[in-house]
C-alpha cells in the first residue's frame, strides 16, 4: 500500500511484504502498507478461539451467521465464529444486560513484574511462517493483532449506554440483533456549491444518522468514523490489477472502495481501506463529532519475515506512537473532515491544514501540569506518557498515554489448505508450549491504563497473504500498472487470464480473481472489559486461563473447535495469579441452516448450551476426577477476588460453573446448597458464563495439577483436560 504526498511520490515498504506493488520514497512521508493475496475460491480463513472470534455472530441458533455484514468484513465462512457470552443459564435474548463479556484484569505499571497475560489462539487456512528459508511457503503471510478501547460502563437490565441518546453513537457494543447500523451517505450538496448549503445539508444528512443509530444494534467504529472514510479520496497510488473502483455519488473514488471490494459494500462503520492495509496512513478507530478517537492500538506483527529490518521497521511506524494525518476543514465548515490525503491537495485545494493526529491509549483528564504529568511517566516503565496536543492543529495540551511499540517476530509456521495446528512456532513465552503441534498462538500482555479505569474493548486479529509472483523489485507492480487500455496499459494480473499450451487448439484458463490476489482476512472478538488491578494484584504476573470452543461434534462446529482449556498445559511460578473464567452460549444450536458444512449440537446436556467446569484429577490420562479430601489444589491457593472463599468454597464455585458460590455462605456469597436448589448434575441449570476466581499460588505449591471438565470430556469423543506446572 502506497500513500502519495506529493503528485507523482508513494513511499516504498520492505521486500516481500509488498509483493504486489513496487514502492518509492517520498520525500515528506514513508508508509508501509501489508497487502494480501489468495487464488480462486476459499471455504474459510482466519478465526479467533481465544478470545471468542464472533465472525459476525451474535446469537444465532443457526449453524451459519445471519449478517456478515454486521461489524467488519472478514472474508469468511459464514459456519465460523462464537456467540455472545450468556450470563446465566437462559439466552440473554434482548436484554443487553444478561449478555456477559469476558472480564480480564489490566497488566500493572512494571512490565517486567506486571503482566497480565493472555493467549491469543487462532486457525488460518491458507499458510503462514517461514519453516525454512530455503524452502518458501506458497504465500507469504502476516498477522495483525490489535485493540480498540473506550471507558467502560456496566450493561444491566436497567442501564444500558447504548440508550442515551448522548452515548449510542459512540458507545461500543454487541448488541442484541443482528442488523447492521444505519447510514445515508454523502452527496454533491455537501461536496460542491456555498458552504452554508453544504454545512446544512451535512448537518441534516448527519442527524439522520445520529438518531438513527439503534441502541440494539452492534457498533466498533462509530458512524463519524465511517463518514470520514466516505470523504477521503481512495489512495490513487495502490495497486488496483484490472478492479475497477466505483465512484462516490460526490463524483470521485473514496476509501470505502479497494480492490477487494470495488462495489464499496459496507460492513458495519469499518473502513475498507483501513481493513486493507496496514500500516494506515490517517488515523484510525471510533472518532466523535469533536474528532477526539479511540484508536485501535498494535499489540503484535507476526510473520514469515522477522528480520531487524522489517521489526524496526513495523515498531517505529507504528501508529501507537507514531502520528497520523488528516485533512482537517477551517471553522466555517460545520464538517471538519476533508477528502485530500496529502498536505498539497489539503491546502492548496480545500483551503485546510494537514493536522497530525496522536493516537493515544487514554488521556489522564485529572492530570493538570507538565510536572505531574512527568511524575505519571516516571511511574509507568511499559507505557509512554507525555504533557502534549492530540492533534497538531490544537495548543490544548493534556496528560497523554500512548501505548507501547508493538511485539513483532515470527508467525507460526502452517500449510496451506488447512485450519488447523501448526507445525513450527515460537510462543514467545516460557508459560506456555510453542505453537508445535498446537492451534496458532500468541501470548499477549494487556495494556496498562494509568487511570484506574476499567475500559470496554474489542481484539481484531488481520490475516494478510499476499504471492511471491510479483517481486516488487521490478518496475511492474504499482499504480502505473493497473489495467487501462486507453494507455495501452495491460496489468500484470488478470481475471481468469487465458494462456497458450504448446500444439493446443484452445488456451487453457487460470483460476485468478484479482480482488483476491492481495486479501485480508479477519475475526474479531465481542466485546469484553479490563479492569483496574486491585492492591493484592501488585508485583505479580497474572495467568489468564480460559476455555475456547463450543457445543457440537468436531465436523458440526467446524470451522470452530470443540471445547478445550486454554491454555490447557500452563507454567506459573510461586506467588504468580491465574485467573480462572470462561463464557459459554445458550444458543449454539447448529441448526439449519448448514451452509457447507453439518448441522446439530452433539454433546451432554441441554442441546444448545454451552457448559463448563473444573474438578482435580490424580492422572491426567484418566478420566475420572478426584474427591475433595484427596485433592492436593485448592489448598494451595488463595482467592483474591473472593477473600473469604475457603479452599471447600472455591472446589464448589469452580466444579458447579458458579451455580454455588461456595460450600458455605461468605461475605459476597449466599448461593450455596443449603440456601440453593441441587445443580443439575450435566450443570443445565448453572450459568453458561462464570467469572471464577483470580488464585495466588502459594509458598510451597510448587508441582503439578491436573483438571477436567466432567460434562465435556468425553472419552473417544473429546477430551477436556489441562495442566498446571507451578515452579518454586
Amino acid at each position: 500500500a502506497v500513500v502519495s504526498t506529493q503528485s507523482g511520490h508513494y513511499g516504498r515498504g520492505i521486500p516481500r511484504l509488498l509483493p504486489l506493488m513496487r514502492i518509492t520514497f517520498s520525500s515528506r512521508m514513508r508508509v508501509f502498507v501489508v497487502t494480501l493475496c489468495f487464488l480462486g475460491v476459499t471455504l474459510g480463513d482466519v478465526y479467533l478461539s481465544n478470545p471468542r472470534g464472533s465472525n459476525n455472530r451474535l446469537n444465532e441458533q443457526s449453524a451459519t451467521r445471519q449478517n456478515n455484514n454486521r461489524l467488519f468484513d472478514s472474508q469468511n465462512n459464514a459456519r465460523g465464529g462464537y456467540n455472545t457470552g450468556d450470563r446465566t443459564a437462559q439466552a440473554a435474548g434482548n436484554n443487553a444486560g444478561n449478555q456477559y463479556p469476558m472480564y480480564y484484569y489490566a497488566s500493572g505499571a512494571n512490565k517486567n513484574t506486571e503482566a497480565s497475560k493472555l493467549l491469543v489462539e487462532w486457525t488460518n487456512q491458507h499458510g503462514c511462517g517461514q519453516k525454512d528459508p530455503k524452502d518458501p511457503h506458497k504465500t507469504n503471510c502476516n498477522i495483525v493483532i490489535q485493540m480498540m478501547c473506550m471507558d467502560h460502563t456496566e450493561v444491566t437490565a436497567g442501564v444500558n449506554p447504548a440508550n442515551v441518546p448522548a452515548f449510542k453513537n459512540f458507545f461500543m457494543r454487541d448488541g442484541t440483533t443482528t442488523n447492521t447500523q444505519n447510514y445515508n451517505e454523502p452527496n454533491k450538496n455537501e461536496y460542491e456549491g456555498a458552504t452554508a448549503t453544504k454545512n446544512n445539508a451535512y448537518n441534516a444528512r448527519m442527524a439522520g444518522n445520529y438518531n438513527n443509530n439503534q441502541p440494539t444494534r452492534g457498533l466498533h467504529e462509530s458512524v463519524t468514523s465511517y463518514d470520514m472514510c466516505k470523504f477521503r479520496e481512495a489512495n490513487a497510488g495502490l495497486y488496483r490489477a484490472d478492479q475497477n473502483l466505483a465512484k462516490n455519488k460526490m463524483g470521485y473514488i473514496d476509501a470505502s472502495r479497494t480492490r477487494q471490494n470495488p462495489g464499496g459494500t459496507r460492513r458495519g462503520y469499518e473502513c475498507p481501506e483501513e481493513r486493507d492495509y496496514y500500516p494506515y496512513w490517517a488515523p484510525t478507530g471510533l472518532f466523535n463529532t469533536n474528532l477526539v478517537n479511540n484508536p485501535w492500538i498494535d499489540l503484535a506483527y507476526l510473520s514469515g519475515d522477522d528480520s531487524s529490518e522489517t521489526c524496526n521497521y513495523i515498531r517505529d511506524n507504528s501508529e501507537n506512537q507514531k502520528p497520523r494525518s488528516m485533512c482537517v476543514l477551517p471553522n466555517t465548515s460545520t464538517r471538519k473532515y476533508g477528502k485530500a490525503i496529502s498536505k498539497e491537495k489539503c491546502e492548496e485545494i480545500e483551503g485546510a491544514k494537514f493536522v497530525e493526529f496522536h493516537s493515544h491509549l487514554e488521556i489522564l483528564e485529572n492530570i493538570r501540569t507538565p510536572q505531574a504529568c512527568a511524575a505519571e511517566n516516571n511511574k509507568d516503565t511499559r507505557n509512554s506518557i507525555k504533557w502534549m496536543s492530540l492533534n497538531s492543529g490544537s495548543e490544548i495540551k493534556k496528560c497523554v498515554v500512548q501505548a507501547p511499540k508493538p511485539y513483532c517476530g515470527k508467525a507460526p509456521w502452517t500449510r496451506v489448505n488447512h485450519l488447523g495446528n501448526a507445525a513450527e512456532g515460537n510462543s514467545q513465552d516460557d508459560s506456555i508450549k510453542a505453537a508445535e503441534g498446537e492451534a496458532s498462538r500468541w501470548m499477549a500482555e494487556l495494556p496498562y491504563f494509568p487511570s484506574g479505569k476499567a475500559k470496554r474493548c474489542v481484539m481484531r486479529l488481520r490475516y494478510n497473504i499476499t504471492t511471491d509472483e510479483f517481486d516488487i523489485r521490478e518496475s511492474n507492480t504499482d499504480h502505473r500498472y493497473n489495467y487501462d487500455l486507453n494507455n495501452d496499459v495491460i496489468s500484470p494480473a488478470e481475471t481468469n487470464p487465458y494462456i497458450d499450451v504448446a500444439q493446443l487448439a484452445k488456451p487453457l484458463r487460470l483460476a485468478m480473481n484479482t480482488a483476491q490476489y492481495g486479501r485480508t482476512f479477519q475475526d474479531r472478538t465481542h466485546v469484553f472489559v479490563v479492569l483496574p488491578r486491585t492492591a493484592d494484584m501488585a508485583s505479580k504476573t497474572l495467568h489468564n486461563l480460559n476455555v475456547r470452543g463450543k457445543r457440537g461434534n468436531i465436523v458440526q462446529t467446524f470451522p470452530a473447535v470443540e471445547y478445550d482449556f486454554v491454555p490447557n498445559d500452563l507454567t506459573v511460578k510461586e506467588g504468580d495469579l491465574v485467573h480462572i473464567q470462561w463464557t459459554g452460549s445458550n444458543t449454539h444450536n447448529n441448526g439449519p441452516n448448514g451452509g457447507d458444512g453439518q448441522t446439530g449440537d452433539a454433546g451432554e446436556g441441554t442441546g444448545g448450551t454451552d457448559r463448563n467446569n473444573i474438578l482435580e484429577m490424580l492422572d491426567i490420562s484418566q478420566n475420572y476426577p478426584s474427591p475433595f479430601e484427596k485433592t492436593t489444589l485448592w489448598s494451595k491457593v488463595k482467592s483474591i477476588s473472593s477473600k473469604g472463599a475457603t479452599a471447600k468454597d472455591i472446589a464448589v464455585g469452580f466444579a458447579t460453573s458458579g451455580y454455588y458460590c461456595g460450600a458455605e455462605p461468605y461475605a459476597g456469597c449466599n448461593h450455596t446448597p443449603k440456601t440453593k436448589g441441587a445443580v443439575n448434575n450435566q450443570l443445565n441449570n448453572a450459568p453458561a458464563s462464570y467469572f471464577g476466581h483470580v488464585l495466588e499460588f502459594q509458598k510451597g505449591s510448587a508441582g503439578k495439577y491436573v483438571y477436567m471438565c466432567t460434562r465435556n470430556n468425553n472419552f473417544t469423543n473429546r477430551s477436556q483436560k489441562g495442566k498446571i506446572m507451578v515452579k518454586a
